[in-house]
């Protein structure tokens, strides 16, 4: 017959009783707080429909049972693609991971450049942004705290969007809601149309077919210097303020030419901006070391760091 009764625990979960038995023979290991929080997957959620297309997020947000208020910081991740049709599902096991260290994460999907050109991929993911604004408190997400991240031509748009915030390129969609951002982070992306042929690359990057073509409207990149220089997020770095930014480029880099981010990391060290370059040692584009544990890690205490300010 049962003779004990504990009540159910009603209390923060950081209140919740430890039991300090420990026979002998047991090892005891605290697990750091910021890891294993075991994202939840929201598949396919609908933030916008542009040219008749349904724009899809892939929405990941740590498991916090027992802590219902918890709110996370946003990362939006604009996976690349040469900006054209995107594998969104390609970072899920990259992200799940940036996600568990305590991060709201919605894998962006935008309009491709066989769809339309630019600037609608920056147009896009604002409007990513503003969506996860509004549904903050469903995804459990800090408002307050929301960083740009893409690699490749994702990392070009990362940089778009967070060097020009609520000004242009934009479509306004959920207009009343503001997309700037804390901070960007920039894998390997395209900075200056116009010289990505200037070093060696295994693509051509000039004509129309190419994809630098294809993002300006089908034309030749050389012959459109105009049309390509509105379309290069080196050109958006002036005076005004911008967010900070981290860069990570591999030096062997063989479609993006890691000139292509020393010649903005330059500018913006120039300019006195708050920019921080990593070159990944003998790395290829987008492979040999980028989804290593050291390269997420430099990325969660940049973003630490600047969320901190």
């Amino acid at each position: 017959m049962l003779n004990k009764y504990v009540k159910p625990f009603d209390g923060p979960l950081s209140d919740f009783p430890k039991d300090t038995d420990v026979p002998v023979g047991v090892s005891v290991v605290r697990y750091a707080d910021r890891t294993n929080l075991d994202p939840e997957l929201h598949i396919n959620v609908v933030y916008d429909r542009k040219n008749d297309v349904d724009l899809h997020l892939q929405i990941l947000v740590p498991f916090h049972m027992g802590e219902p208020d918890k709110k996370y910081p946003l990362i939006v991740f604009v996976p690349g693609s040469a900006w054209m049709k995107q594998s969104v599902y390609r970072m899920i096991p990259t992200m799940l991971r940036v996600a568990g260290k305590g991060y709201v994460v919605a894998i962006t999907e935008y309009r491709h450049s066989g769809l339309q050109g630019f600037p609608t991929q920056a147009e896009d993911a604002k409007t990513a942004i503003r969506f996860m604004r509004l549904h903050a408190d469903e995804y459990a997400v800090d408002p307050e705290k929301v960083v740009i991240w893409g690699d490749s031509s994702g990392g070009h748009t990362a940089l778009m969007v967070g060097f020009t915030g609520d000004g242009y390129p934009d479509n306004k969609t959920y207009g009343e809601i503001s997309c700037r951002v804390n901070c960007i982070v920039d894998w390997y992306g395209p900075t200056d149309l116009i010289e990505m042929n200037y070093y060696p690359s295994t693509f051509d990057h000039v004509q129309p077919a190419s994809p630098e073509g294809r993002l300006i409207g089908f034309k030749n990149v050389y012959e459109n210097a105009e049309d390509a220089a509105k379309a290069s997020p080196i050109n958006y770095v002036n005076e005004n303020p911008v967010p900070p930014l981290l860069i990570m480029h591999g030096n062997r880099d063989q479609l993006v030419a890691y000139q292509q981010s020393v010649k903005l990391y330059k500018k913006m060290k120039d300019l006195k901006k708050d920019v921080t370059m990593v070159c990944l040692d003998g790395a290829y584009h987008g492979f040999g070391g980028f989804q290593s544990d050291e390269a997420l890690e430099m990325v969660d205490k940049f973003i630490q760091e600047k969320l901190r300010k």
